[in-house]
Order: structure tokens, then C-alpha cells, then sequence
């Protein structure tokens, strides 16, 4: 594992967890996700020594950690400019008969979020990693 790669790809992540809760609306976040994955998986499958798809999965469990946190400490930011998204815990409380806040729903959904991420990233490095591998051969 080369985690020095793990750790430096993983600061999109970082970038992303502050633009998310200042700047980047969750209607446009899936579009900077899909291109962060993309140029990791191309930089994973060019400097990875192996181990594509472990390396795809520790970027996100790494990202999860940055977005969590952050999201947890701005959560009050958070939810004044991402009012659709508190809604949706308001109600996952009322329907759940449980009384969370925004920042303990954070703190619980994000290592989800995190792990489910990993899967795709990590599928994303392997992929790569046989495209790129092969054409430069």
C-alpha cells in the first residue's frame, strides 16, 4: 500500500467537505464527485503499486473521515445552506421515533456514506488500473 498516495488523494476529500458546506450545492456535489473519482482512479492506476481496488477504498474511508468531521463542526453552517438535506434528518427522526441531531446524524450516516463510497471508488482504481495498465505496456 502506498499510503503517502492514499493520504494525498484523499485531500479532495478535505477540499470538498469545506466547498460543500460554503459553496457546492448537493444539486452539482455528485458531478465533483464523479470527476474527483475519475482522476483518482487514473493516478491510482498509474502510481499504485498494486492493490487497485484497496487503495480506491482507503481514499474514501480517509474522505469519509474529513467530510464527517467537518460536516459535524460546520453542521450549523451546514444547515443553513443546505435546508432540504436538514429536512431529511428532521424527518428520518420523526419517522424513526428518535430524537438525533443534525450533528449526531452526521456522525452516524457519514461512515456509511464513507464505506459505500469506498465500494464504488475502489471499483473505479480497478477499472482503471486495467485500462491504463494495459495501454502502457
Amino acid at each position: 500500500m502506498n499510503w503517502k498516495l492514499v493520504f494525498s488523494l484523499s485531500l479532495f476529500g478535505l477540499a470538498m467537505a469545506i466547498a460543500t458546506v460554503y459553496w457546492v450545492p448537493s444539486t452539482i456535489e455528485p458531478f465533483f464527485w464523479l470527476i474527483i473519482f475519475l482522476i483518482c482512479a487514473y493516478i491510482v492506476a498509474k502510481k499504485a503499486p498494486g492493490k487497485y481496488f484497496l487503495h480506491g477504498f482507503m481514499i474514501s474511508i480517509f474522505n469519509c473521515v474529513w467530510i464527517t468531521a467537518a460536516h459535524a463542526i460546520l453542521s450549523d453552517t451546514y444547515a443553513l445552506t443546505h435546508a432540504q438535506e436538514a429536512a431529511q434528518y428532521e424527518q428520518m427522526n420523526s419517522e424513526m421515533h428518535i430524537n438525533l441531531s443534525l450533528k449526531q446524524a452526521m456522525l452516524l450516516t457519514g461512515p456509511i456514506i464513507g464505506i459505500i463510497s469506498g465500494l464504488v471508488l475502489g471499483l473505479f482504481c480497478f477499472i482503471a488500473s486495467k485500462i491504463f495498465r494495459k495501454a502502457a505496456m
